[in-house]
């Protein structure tokens, strides 16, 4: 027994495999505790986006970087994250307390064996024999049930091990600890319209942060949420019930991942447990050739035992000489073991899975029971199907001891059998798989989502609208309040406000470098794709009707398709613009971050001013970015353009930003500065004075 931590009683080791559900349930009824928490000096920000969250700029000598200097002062954690870090330093008393006890027992167990053989051979030269085999069983007996004991013990302690890492792994995705979040490759293709834009792939991503899938489609089913912009409402309304109901189910969430690493560490892999079932096993006619030797044994066993008891001769040796030869003709060596052990392998983490969730579905009327209903019929329920695919192994492996392997077969045709057994089995697994696959990707996501939605309390619900036809195709509407970025530290996040409410409106978005254009555009972006996808959204109010996103953020030069940059950006720019052209599907918000920056200035603002007139007579809405102050006046030529503006101010020599998005055009630039402060020459007056901008 080992006294439990903080607990009233003792602990059964035994049960440690439940204690993180009530040390869950506990620490969400003990008072808090822990008042502060200091940020590490070295916090894990998203680099793509660290120079947004730059706080101050200081004048320093010419040859020095310009730095962005964070304050890192204490603060007050989320009650999340308290949870958790109370929750870890319980865990890490309990298996520190465990190993303790399983080094004990290892000590004991020496002893045990020590005492046991010194007394029976003891016993044994003193010529008390019966009391030596007492001995020898009493003491083999008690080593027995000692070691089962340790065994549990040590598996209870594994699962306290992986239990711990599941839930510092949520406390790193709390704080954006990005080395501490398992990263898995993702296959998006290359040409996303807005994947890499708007960070939803790759390190440090979106993906990155939400992935706790265990197999290969749940993570690819993730992804195509995220990225499938917009859904179908009827799809979306059955996911976000499902995201909604296993959100205060943590248990099943992190106990989801737990089996899946019992088993061993590598993914469900979907594809590769499709390629082990293709590949046949046996050989042609088997059910033929079964069936002769079926018969040919079942007359050896019967004419054997009619020689046994003296009623015929030895005629069994006719038909066991031609079992004989078909069974050396048909033997297939090691290949069907082989082969057994793999489908085993990949199947083995699959059911435990599966079977975990099915015994969680059975409440009626939820959405996780209508989502796994299918799966429930007899015949290609998913356990009973990997029940029997181990059943089947285990007989093949008989393969792996050569003296039963030749004696069962002996008597009957073990191995063509279970390979007959085997071949029923794949084919019944092959045409159930794309089935099983698809409803545990479906549970995987969701629990991404609901993952997502219990470490961010403080995020809301969007709300979709239903759009009524307008003058302008059909109507689109975007309103959000206090938006932020959920790739940003809380103590580093800066809000805003936005609303879109009529097709054609194009946000103008002018201010200085490094204030935040860009990263506004990035936040709006993959909210919306955290909307649509089913999950929270990092904001205090969002209302939108289902929405089409285009984007031209990061552009790209490609010396492989012989394109330069600025000709990348016009391909990029002119399928935005078809998008907004096509009035059959759903309103565009496109999001451009600095409009044609890869040409000359004149040619620029030429192009720009025609091609955001285009835009505002599209089927769409959304912000443009530019540092093209000229284009600020289009709002007297372009009925739907809003001129928007971030800023910074200058105090004590140093530019300081605030990252508040404000009406109006951008009053100040800073480009000159910066470029001074880096010690860069600049350009001079006819006086010889600096010129720099106000």
């Amino acid at each position: 027994m080992i006294l439990g931590p903080a607990l009233a009683g003792p602990i059964d080791v035994n049960r440690a495999c439940v204690l993180p559900a009530a040390l869950d349930e506990g620490i969400g009824q003990e008072p808090q505790q822990l008042s502060r928490i200091h940020v590490a000096p070295k916090a894990h920000i998203n680099p793509l986006i660290r120079h947004h969250n730059t706080s101050q700029l200081t004048r320093t000598a010419p040859s020095s970087k310009v730095s962005a200097m964070l304050q890192h002062q204490p603060v007050t954690p989320l009650p999340k994250a308290h949870a958790l870090t109370r929750l870890v330093a319980k865990l890490d008393r309990m298996i520190a307390l465990a190993t303790t006890s399983s080094s004990t027992i290892t000590r004991w167990r020496l002893i045990l064996f020590i005492v046991g053989a010194i007394c029976t051979v003891a016993l044994y030269k003193t010529g008390w024999y019966q009391a030596g085999n007492g001995s020898l069983i009493g003491f083999v007996a008690l080593f027995l049930i000692v070691a089962v004991y340790h065994n549990r013990l040590e598996s209870r302690l594994h699962r306290l091990r992986l239990w711990k890492q599941i839930k510092l792994v949520h406390l790193a995705r709390l704080r954006l600890d990005w080395s501490h979040i398992p990263a898995r490759p993702s296959n998006v293709p290359d040409h996303h319209p807005y994947a890499k834009d708007l960070d939803l792939v790759g390190p440090h991503s979106l993906l990155h942060l939400l992935d706790t899938t265990v197999s290969s489609y749940g993570q690819a089913r993730l992804g195509f949420w995220l990225l499938e912009q917009p859904p179908k409402p009827d799809q979306w309304h059955l996911r976000r019930r499902l995201v909604q109901e296993l959100i205060p189910k943590s248990l099943f969430r992190d106990r989801l991942g737990l089996e899946a690493q019992l088993i061993g560490e590598q993914e469900i892999n979907g594809r590769r447990l499709e390629a082990v079932l293709q590949h046949t096993v046996g050989f042609p006619h088997l059910t033929t050739v079964l069936a002769i030797q079926t018969l040919l044994a079942t007359a050896t066993i019967g004419l054997g035992l009619s020689a046994l008891l003296g009623w015929l001769p030895n005629y069994w040796m006719w038909s066991f000489a031609p079992y004989a030869l078909i069974y050396f003709w048909t033997d297939q060596g090691e290949e069907l073991l082989e082969h057994a052990v793999g489908v085993h392998f990949e199947l083995e983490k699959l059911g435990a899975v599966l079977g975990f969730i099915e015994r969680h579905a059975r409440p009626r009327r939820s959405a996780l029971a209508g989502l796994w209903e299918p799966l429930l019929t007899p015949g290609i329920n998913p356990p009973q199907l990997v029940r029997k695919a181990a059943r089947t192994l285990h007989a093949i492996s008989v393969k792996a001891h050569p003296l039963i392997h030749l004696a069962v077969n002996a008597f009957c045709p073990w191995d063509l059998w279970f390979t007959y057994r085997l071949q029923q089995i794949q084919a019944q697994v092959a045409d159930n798989l794309p089935t099983w696959l698809d409803r545990l990707a479906e549970v995987e996501a969701a629990s991404a989502l609901a993952t997502f939605a219990s470490l961010h309390p403080s995020y809301r619900w969007p709300t979709p609208l239903t759009a009524d036809p307008q003058r302008n195709g059909t109507s689109a509407k975007l309103l959000v309040k206090e938006l932020g970025h959920p790739l940003i530290p809380e103590t580093h996040r800066v809000s805003n406000d936005l609303a879109l409410e009529t097709l054609g409106t194009v946000l103008l978005v002018t201010g200085s470098n490094m204030s935040g254009k860009s990263t506004f555009l990035r936040t709006l972006g993959i909210n919306l794709c955290l909307a649509q996808a089913g999950a929270p959204v990092c904001a205090g109010l969002f209302e939108w009707t289902w929405l089409r996103l285009a984007t031209c953020i990061r552009v790209d030069d490609s010396l492989e398709a012989g394109l330069s940059f600025f000709y990348a950006e016009v391909k990029r720019l002119k399928s935005l613009l078809d998008e907004t052209a096509d009035r059959s599907n759903a309103p565009v918000v496109f999001l451009i971050d600095e409009i044609f920056k890869g040409t000359n200035n004149r040619e620029r603002l030429i192009g720009s001013r025609a091609f955001i007139t285009a835009l505002s007579q599209g089927n769409g809405f959304g912000l443009v970015t530019t540092h093209d102050l000229e284009l600020t006046d289009l709002d007297k030529t372009v009925p739907g353009l809003r001129n928007a503006h971030f800023q910074e101010t200058v105090a004590a020599g140093a530019l300081q930003f605030d990252y508040k998005l404000r009406p109006g055009p951008c009053p100040t630039t800073n480009a000159l500065r910066i470029m001074e402060l880096e010690g860069l020459p600049i350009s001079q007056g006819k006086t010889g004075e600096k010129v720099i901008d106000p």
